[in-house]
C-alpha cells in the first residue's frame, strides 16, 4: 500500500479527474466496497478517506480487494485473452480453491499457457493470482482485527462456510475450533518494503513474513503443527514491539532488534542464528566468517 500523503494525493486527484495517463501506475482500493479499479473507472468516486492506493493488482489481491466488474482492472488497457478472462472469472466464482492440474483440464486449458500469459499480462503467474486472491481473503480478518464473526458477515459468506474454508487454508484451524487449541495471534503490519504478518503468543515473536512471500501459507502451517496451536487476528506485545521497531529502523533510529524472539530449530540451527546475532548492524565480512565457523 502507498503510504505517502502526498502521492496519495495526487493519485486521488488523478481518480477524481479520470486521467488516463495514469493507467499502470496504480490502483485504487475502495473499503467501503471492497473492490479495486483503474484511475479511470467510471463508477461513482469514493471518499478520499476510503482510497488505499497499489502500485500492483497483486497487492490490491493481497490486501483483500477483488476486482471492479464496471472497469475490469485485469483487463486493461490492452484487452486479454479469452484464457485469462475465463480463468479471472472462475477464481471469483470460488477465491478460495486452490487450483490443480486437473481443474485446468476440467476447463480445457492448458496450465503451461495458462502460467505463461498470466505472467506476461499481469507480471505473475495464474497460481501466483489464484494465491494472492486466496491469502488476502483469509488475511481480510488480521488486516482489519475485527472479530471473527464480523469479518465472516463483512466478506459475504452468509452461510459462513466459504469464510471457514478460506481461513482455515491459512490459519490452520476453522474459527469455531479455535478454543480447542494453543492461541497465536497474527496481525498485519505495513512497513516501507511492503505488507507483512507478524505471529506472536504473549511473550515472543513466532513469525514476521512478507504477505506475498511464495510458500508462506506452507510456513503458516508448519508453524501451527510444531506448535499444535491455532492462529486468530489479535495484538501482543511482541507483536507491538516489533512495528514499533520497525518504524524506527525504517526511520534510521535503530540498529538493534530487541523484541524476544522464539526460535524453532535443530541445535545446529540455533547456533547459526546465536553467532548471526551477535554480529554487528554492517559487518558484512562478519557475517561470512560466522557463517563460515558453523560449516
Amino acid at each position: 500500500m502507498i503510504n505517502n500523503q502526498e502521492r496519495k494525493a495526487e493519485y486521488y486527484k488523478a481518480l477524481i479527474e479520470k486521467r488516463s495517463e495514469y493507467e499502470g501506475v496504480f490502483f485504487v482500493g475502495v473499503t467501503s466496497t471492497g473492490v479495486f479499479c483503474r484511475p479511470t473507472c467510471p463508477a461513482r468516486k469514493p471518499k478520499y478517506n476510503n482510497c488505499e492506493f497499489y502500485e500492483t493488482a497483486q497487492q490490491a489481491l493481497l490486501a483483500s480487494f477483488r476486482p471492479c466488474q464496471r472497469c475490469r482492472p485485469l483487463s486493461h488497457p490492452n484487452q486479454v485473452s479469452d484464457i485469462v478472462r475465463l480463468l479471472v472469472e472462475a477464481v471469483e466464482q470460488n477465491p478460495e480453491k486452490r487450483w490443480k492440474g486437473q481443474d485446468f483440464r476440467a476447463l480445457c486449458i492448458d496450465e503451461s499457457t495458462a502460467r505463461r500469459q498470466f505472467k506476461k499480462r499481469f507480471g505473475m503467474t495464474f497460481v501466483e493470482y489464484a494465491r494472492s486472491r486466496r491469502m488476502g481473503l483469509a488475511l481480510k480478518s488480521i488486516r482489519s482485527g475485527e472479530k471473527i464473526i464480523n469479518t465472516q458477515l463483512a466478506s459475504g459468506y452468509d452461510s459462513s462456510s466459504g469464510f471457514r474454508d478460506a481461513f482455515s487454508r491459512i490459519m490452520g484451524a476453522p474459527p469455531t475450533r479455535l478454543d480447542d487449541s494453543r492461541i497465536l495471534k497474527a496481525a498485519w503490519l505495513d512497513t516501507q518494503l511492503g505488507p507483512m504478518v507478524a505471529i506472536a503468543d504473549e511473550n515472543e515473536l513466532y513469525l514476521l513474513e512478507f504477505v506475498d512471500r511464495r510458500g508462506l501459507e506452507r510456513e503458516v502451517e508448519r508453524l501451527r503443527k510444531r506448535m499444535k496451536a491455532a492462529i486468530i487476528p489479535g495484538q501482543t506485545l511482541p507483536i507491538q514491539s516489533m512495528e514499533r521497531e520497525l518504524t524506527q529502523y525504517f526511520e534510521g533510529t535503530l540498529t538493534e532488534f530487541k523484541t524476544p524472539l522464539h526460535l524453532i530449530g535443530s541445535p545446529f540451527q540455533q547456533g547459526v542464528w546465536e553467532q548471526l546475532r551477535q554480529i554487528p548492524p554492517g559487518e558484512k565480512q562478519a557475517s561470512i566468517r560466522a557463517l563460515a565457523l558453523t560449516n
